[in-house]
């Protein structure tokens, strides 16, 4: 019976490219989707990229652009990873869309506005304790807050949820916290809040039936478990089960704003998962379909593929905010877990361990060597998995090239020549007994597919490919082809061989969706349906389907990045060219005493300051420092000045030195300029040398 699925994953934060860990989930849930629809399934797969909060709008601010144009800018470089790497989304879309900010909105209300006889509202107002960073004079996001998280004390952790050991919290609830915009020390101040109460009954009961009938798999569902229960933790605090979900943030803020709140906006993560439903209702309206008929479908199947480190969200905020909205709850969350490199270490660009899709493709590397690869590693777990260079090159190699592809190298320029391109039907007992076998493993591997057991049906093909391979060195068509007399066995061996090729193809094509087009078009066979019946009647001629990784190849992609020494220059201009100790000893810089200072009529820059230089007398020195000092400031203070330059006439009197002051060439810097004070002791008319 064919299903309807409503596949997802998880949404890009729009701050910067795709790295290798989303390329991964992409991957895997191409894999699964592509599988669903060879079984006859319809699948609507859609993402988008998440547009909303506080970093993108600081970073917009810092590069002097709109958020709306920083976010298009990030958008604008997608396309050519999802294409380098055959991961065919129906639809992407943005959170800053039309269609979130109407659902958003929408599903807000509804939790708002559910009647007093279902238990009244799910919002509530309050008022809250909140950081404000007094340096950017700006309430800080949960994510520029960070500390000590009060659960693990892992240090350096953000201000809504611990990376270690996944407990979420308000960020007052942090221990040594800071702001990490400027790195001060942030006050408290109050604030009106928006909470969707998640700790209610009704939210309880519901999470804890929902989280544990299958939705979820057993070590995430476990793990869900352990935040309903009150608990004493090892440190001898205390786990009160699910608190309340404070979903607003002020102004400034990127994002869309609440209903009936001005200046009030919803945090990012609640309109975040809304996308996943803006970008299939956009998708439904190109094709001219209803979006809520389709929705209110009871056979529809809902599934998102996620990482395991944004599980909170998306099986406690999300379900709940679907459930008492109206509206349907997922049927699956899958959850993978982290990629890293070269047995277990973290990716890092300047140590040439990081994996760079777009350097990787730009090196001229198969996209289905890393899709096959990731795939034998992937299974329905939530476990890490490891990119190993030496492994991979390995698998790539023996499997993809010693094993699959060279089955159809090794039939096909025989059938070529010798006969044609033509196949025979007509197979010996033991060649019909081998597609038996291969046609025997269908269903078991269309089961490993559908639960995402995708390393083991790699396996269970290359098993295969392996019986296949033996057949070929017992009968060595290289040796038949030698004598025309055994003609027929040979064709009967090759044909063979390209129907067990095709059928191993058409196994693979979920992972391998290029090379499976082009053995359609080698073979005349169709690559869509995982059941096609059928025998193959003729070949065009052979073309190379895949070439092998090299050393060389993997020795480029991890290689480090070349060190480009940047050109520094302090202040903003460059240094002065040098001088000798003869040239610098004909300046003469003394301290002097600022015995008064005043504006000068007339002027916005300058500043009158009467000078002591020790001399008996007082000079007259005009400054352009009236935009940084108040002449109260400067009145008694020490400088430093150039005593032996020469008396320079000016609109507004005669200028007898200079006084030092440090700025930056292009003006740019908050205060402008400084002037030099010497420390305390130094007298008038000292000279500095």
């Amino acid at each position: 019976m064919s299903r309807q699925l409503f596949v997802t994953t998880a949404l890009p934060y729009a701050n910067g490219n795709f790295h290798i860990g989303h390329i991964m989930e992409y991957i895997q849930a191409d894999i699964w989707v592509r599988y669903q629809r060879m079984q006859g399934h319809h699948v609507d797969f859609v993402s988008a990229d998440d547009t909303h909060g506080a970093p993108i709008m600081i970073a917009a601010e810092k590069a002097s652009i709109t958020p709306q144009q920083f976010v298009a800018q990030i958008a604008a470089g997608r396309k050519q990873y999802l294409d380098g790497f055959h991961i065919a989304f129906d639809n992407w879309h943005s959170t800053d869309a039309p269609e979130n900010h109407e659902l958003a909105r929408q599903i807000y209300r509804d939790l708002r506005d559910i009647p007093q006889s279902q238990g009244g509202s799910l919002i509530e107002r309050r008022t809250i304790d909140q950081f404000f960073d007094p340096e950017k004079n700006m309430f800080l996001p949960d994510r520029f807050i960070k500390g000590e998280c009060p659960k693990c004390h892992a240090k350096d952790q953000y201000g809504d949820n611990c990376e270690v050991c996944g407990a979420v919290y308000a960020p007052t609830d942090l221990i040594n916290p800071f702001s990490a915009l400027s790195g001060a020390k942030p006050e408290m101040k109050s604030s009106e809040h928006f909470f969707f109460k998640l700790s209610d009954p009704r939210c309880v009961a519901f999470l804890e039936q929902w989280t544990q009938d299958g939705k979820l798999q057993p070590e995430v569902a476990n793990k869900v478990k352990e935040w309903f229960t009150i608990r004493t933790n090892p440190d001898g605090t205390t786990s009160e089960g699910l608190g309340d979900w404070d979903i607003s943030r002020d102004a400034p803020y990127f994002g869309i704003e609440i209903p009936d709140a001005p200046g009030k906006y919803f945090y990012v993560w609640l309109d975040a998962p809304v996308g996943y439903l803006a970008s299939l209702k956009n998708l439904l309206e190109k094709r001219g379909q209803d979006y809520d008929a389709y929705m209110a479908n009871p056979a529809l199947e809902q599934h998102h593929f996620i990482g395991k480190d944004i599980v909170t969200f998306h099986t406690l905020f999300w379900p709940a905010m679907l459930k008492f909205s109206g509206r349907k709850v997922p049927d699956k969350v899958h959850v993978h877990g982290f990629l890293t490199v070269n047995n277990g270490e973290k990716m890092s660009k300047s140590r040439g361990t990081g994996l760079d899709p777009l350097k990787y493709l730009s090196l001229g590397m198969n996209p289905e060597w890393l899709r096959y690869y990731l795939a034998t590693k992937l299974n329905n777990k939530n476990e890490d998995i490891d990119f190993n260079a030496e492994d991979f090159m390995a698998r790539v190699n023996s499997d993809l090239i010693g094993k699959f592809v060279n089955i159809a190298s090794r039939a096909a320029g025989f059938l070529t020549k010798r006969f044609d391109g033509t196949l025979t039907q007509s197979f010996s007992e033991q060649g019909s007994a081998l597609l038996s076998d291969i046609h025997a493993a269908k269903d078991s591997i269309a089961q490993a597919y559908d639960a995402r057991e995708f390393g083991k049906a790699a396996r269970e093909i290359m098993l295969l490919a392996d019986k296949v391979n033996a057949y070929v060195d017992q009968h060595k068509p290289w040796d038949l082809a030698k004598d025309a007399a055994n003609n027929q066995a040979l064709h009967q061996v090759c044909s063979l061989l390209i129907n067990a090729f095709v059928e191993l193809s058409r196994y693979l094509a979920p992972v391998l969706p290029s090379l499976a087009q082009a053995v359609q078009a080698f073979t005349g066979t169709s690559m869509q349906h995982w059941n096609a019946t059928g025998t193959v009647a003729s070949i065009q001629p052979y073309q190379h389907l895949m070439q092998r990784v090299t050393p060389e190849q993997l020795e480029a992609l991890f290689e480090p990045p070349a060190v480009v020494e940047e050109k520094v220059t302090p202040g903003g201009e460059d240094i002065a060219p040098t001088i000798s100790i003869d040239d610098f000893t004909k300046i003469d810089l003394r301290i002097a005493q600022i015995v008064n200072c005043e504006s000068v009529e007339g002027s916005v820059k300058l500043l009158r300051l009467t000078l002591d230089v020790g001399e008996g007398r007082t000079r007259n020195v005009f400054s352009g420092i009236a935009s940084r000092y108040k002449p109260e400031d400067l009145k008694g203070k020490l400088t430093v000045m150039v005593a032996n330059l020469a008396p320079r006439k000016m609109k507004f009197g005669v200028s007898e030195g200079m006084v030092l002051a440090a700025s930056h060439a292009d003006g740019t810097t908050d205060a402008g300029i400084y002037i030099l004070t010497p420390w305390p002791g130094a007298k008038p008319g000292m000279r500095i040398s």
